[in-house]
């Protein structure tokens, strides 16, 4: 394996461990730092040049472009911080069109028991107009490091 290869892989524990802290940061604050999705962003620009997945970044660009047009509404709606509509749309790229069912399937578990265990006072979440607010990065970052694992991402 070349040592690009190799780089990248190292690329993908490195966002493993800023998507940890982004989890556990969003879990203590709820709250999401600008900086740090720019970092990520960056880190997913580094990983497809170095894996060779840069030949498809225009698809992810448009996934990501598409997935922010979509949970804008959602924004508005006040079901989604903007926090997180940052974050999602960062995992969105990185996912791309490849891996994105793969994302958004252990998203959707994630996110589910993250709720649950809110419901039955687990795990910190407010209240607001009736609603239980939780953070949703843990999830979004359950998601990512899942496609990781599971080698969505390896390099071409």
């Amino acid at each position: 394996m070349a040592t690009a290869g190799i780089v990248s892989y190292f690329i993908l524990v490195l966002t493993a461990a800023l998507l940890f802290y982004l989890a556990a940061s969003d879990l203590r604050a709820f709250r999401i730092r600008n900086e740090l999705i720019l970092v990520l962003a960056s880190l997913f620009l580094v990983h497809a040049v170095l894996s060779g997945r840069w030949v498809e970044m225009h698809w992810n660009f448009g996934l990501a472009a598409l997935a922010f047009v979509f949970m804008l509404y959602w924004y508005d709606q006040g079901f989604m911080g903007g926090g997180d509509l940052k974050l999602m749309t960062v995992a969105m790229l990185w996912s791309g069109v490849h891996c994105a069912l793969p994302f958004l399937v252990i998203l959707l578990l994630a996110a589910s028991l993250h709720t649950l265990a809110a419901r039955f006072g687990w795990v910190q979440a407010q209240r607001i107009d009736g609603r239980i607010k939780v953070a949703f990065a843990p999830s979004i970052a359950a998601g990512l490091i899942g496609i990781f694992m599971l080698g969505c991402l390896s390099p071409l």
